[in-house]
């Protein structure tokens, strides 16, 4: 997270770079610096942006690997409803109102969860 401590105008970092250089190692800590007043770049240690890299490319593994495990017990329990006659035939009349279903309670779901 970025302290608004560590917000400064590109002004300053161009009279002062080694002294932000410096703290940027010291602390490990992004600076934002911004331009009339506007956010436009962060300044990161070099290590500290790897770890982070790392970190985030683990994560996305980790999900990856999830997202599968999800799939592969999905199929597996829709699977086991098809041998177990657990399932519904439908035609081109009915499909129609399947697919509406769904989309109605994918919409429900949505506004459930947006933020208020």
């Amino acid at each position: 997270m970025i302290k608004l401590e560590n917000i400064y105008p590109l002004t300053d970092f161009k009279r002062n770079a080694k002294a932000f250089v410096d703290r940027i190692k010291a602390t490990k800590s992004p600076v934002v610096l911004t331009v009339n007043g506007k956010a436009e770049v962060v300044l990161q240690d070099a290590v500290a942006f790897q770890e982070m890299t790392e970190r985030l490319q683990q994560v996305e593994e980790e999900l990856r690997v999830l997202k599968r495990q999800a799939l592969k017990q999905d199929l597996a329990i829709g699977s086991q409803q098809l041998q177990n006659g657990e399932h519904n035939d439908y035609d081109d009349d009915s499909l129609a109102t399947l697919q509406a279903t769904i989309k109605r309670r994918g919409r429900d779901r949505l506004a459930q969860n947006k933020p208020t």
